[in-house]
């Protein structure tokens, strides 16, 4: 977005797009939506997207497609071998990142299955900035462990420094020496570490990593499903890159890494997935487990509408003005929170704005879930959806006990080119009516707990009554309709 000037109003994000096809929203009365949340066993991945409001628990596939993308999708080849969709798309991913090879996946977690399955074995030992729930868990699924080197500034929930999400270079080196090269299948950085706020990874953080990797010999792979916010924080925040285009700094990051995955449900709008790999015998050695877990070389598991889509995404993705909105939203979030005195991650990040649960509702031990509990209280007051990123999104340990996360946060989203600003505001709101009632929050305790990515499915209740407490005095102060 550029910034507009006021004349009388105060600075505010302002859309560069108008909106043509709109989605009714529901909001139901406070007692139905307590009922529905105890329903779906307290765990907001069960509930109906028919009894939720405002849906802020992910920016996965659920961006707004523009009208060019729609159109594209009319165009699409549905040929099960040699689709030109598929061509159309390799082409722009080669113009974008200078990489010759692509290999098509359904979604940014199959492409994290492809990459283990090849890679990793047993006892190997993949280092990251900080891992995501899905990629650690196709790491370990094959006996890797991960090994999370993010900066200890980066664990830091409020603070002004603009690239928390960088790794720590010294570490780095020190990890890959002790564990040696040869048990390091390759070092993952994320692009906008999802799990501590969304938080970027400067450019030449980036290079200096990967530059330590290319002296040990140890492969690079940059997850970039949230590439786009990152080229924003870039762009906007690191020296040197203001009069660079998106376009050129997309090829600077590109060039310093030798495979890129994303999930193109997130940097592309649509709902895909994609691994680009420089080396050809590196892509050799992955293309048979595409169609063996996938599809054929030329869809890989998604529609061709999808990839006609996600193509004009790519490209869209190239726009300062269209991957501005986000960040700017969630930067606006964040700083009414914090003006509020609301415990918020600091500075606003991409993706979403990041409550801290250990300071929100800090009474609450770990152990009994501090940000699921208040991801249901958000619902119960003002039907939101976030979602949790804390203990309840780790797995146990292998003798059975807590892993506790390193930060207890919970997650607003802001889905790309989705929400008004007024919306914006009936969040901050009910967020602030929330902190000042924090005391009548309780924790949850499992009922049912999956082995693997219990947060998807499993079944939780409240530790005594208090989401009737809650419930009850969120009607005293706004009535029983809201």
């Amino acid at each position: 977005m550029p910034q507009i000037t006021f004349y009388k109003h105060a600075p505010i994000p302002l859309e560069m797009h108008k909106v043509r096809i709109v989605q009714k929203l529901n909001l139901l009365p406070t007692s139905q939506r307590l009922q529905k949340i105890k329903d779906s066993g307290y765990n907001t991945f069960q509930l109906h997207n028919s009894d939720i409001f405002l849906d802020m628990l992910t920016d996965s596939g659920v961006n707004a497609m523009s009208d060019d993308m729609e159109s594209a999708m009319l165009r699409a080849d549905d040929a099960y071998a040699g689709s030109e969709s598929y061509f159309r798309m390799e082409k722009k991913l080669q113009e974008l990142f200078g990489i010759q090879y692509c290999l098509p996946a359904h979604q940014g977690r199959a492409c994290e299955n492809i990459l283990a399955t090849r890679f990793v074995k047993p006892g190997n030992c993949v280092i990251m900035n900080y891992h995501f729930t899905t990629a650690k868990a196709h790491i370990t699924r094959v006996g890797g462990r991960v090994e999370e080197l993010v900066k200890d500034e980066g664990l830091v929930s409020q603070s002004n420094l603009p690239f928390k999400g960088n790794i720590d270079l010294e570490k780095l080196e020190a990890c890959i020496l002790k564990e040696t090269p040869a048990n390091v299948p390759f070092v993952r950085l994320e692009a906008g570490t999802n799990l501590i706020g969304g938080q970027p990874v400067s450019y030449e953080n980036m290079k200096a990593a990967t530059d330590i990797c290319k002296k040990h010999g140890v492969l690079t792979v940059l997850d970039a499903s949230l590439l786009q916010d990152n080229l924003y924080f870039m762009k906007t925040r690191e020296e040197g890159m203001a009069n660079k285009t998106v376009r050129e700094i997309t090829r600077m990051v590109a060039d310093l890494f030798d495979i890129i995955y994303f999930s193109a449900r997130k940097f592309g709008f649509a709902r895909g997935g994609v691994i680009l790999v420089r080396d050809r015998e590196l892509y050799y050695s992955m293309e048979d487990l595409i169609p063996m877990f996938e599809g054929f070389l030329t869809y890989g598991g998604m529609s061709v509408r999808e990839i006609e889509a996600m193509t004009v995404g790519f490209e869209e993705s190239m726009d300062m003005n269209i991957i501005s909105q986000g960040p700017q939203f969630v930067g606006y979030c964040v700083k009414a929170l914090d003006d509020y005195g609301v415990p918020v991650i600091t500075p606003g990040g991409g993706l979403g704005a990041h409550l801290d649960a250990s300071r929100f509702v800090g009474y609450i031990p770990q152990e009994a879930y501090p940000a699921g509990a208040l991801v249901c209280a958000l619902y119960i007051c003002g039907g939101i959806r976030g979602m949790e990123r804390g203990t309840l999104s780790e797995e146990r340990n292998a003798d059975g006990s807590e892993r506790m996360a390193s930060m207890e946060l919970v997650r607003l989203a802001f889905p790309r080119r989705v929400f008004t600003l007024s919306q914006t505001e009936y969040v901050i709101d009910r967020v602030k009516w929330i902190y000042d009632h924090r005391e009548l929050i309780g924790g949850l305790r499992f009922v049912h707990e999956p082995k693997t990515l219990r947060f998807f499915t499993g079944v939780l209740e409240p530790i005594g009554d208090w989401p009737d407490k809650l419930a009850e005095a969120y009607q005293a102060e706004f009535g029983r309709d809201q």
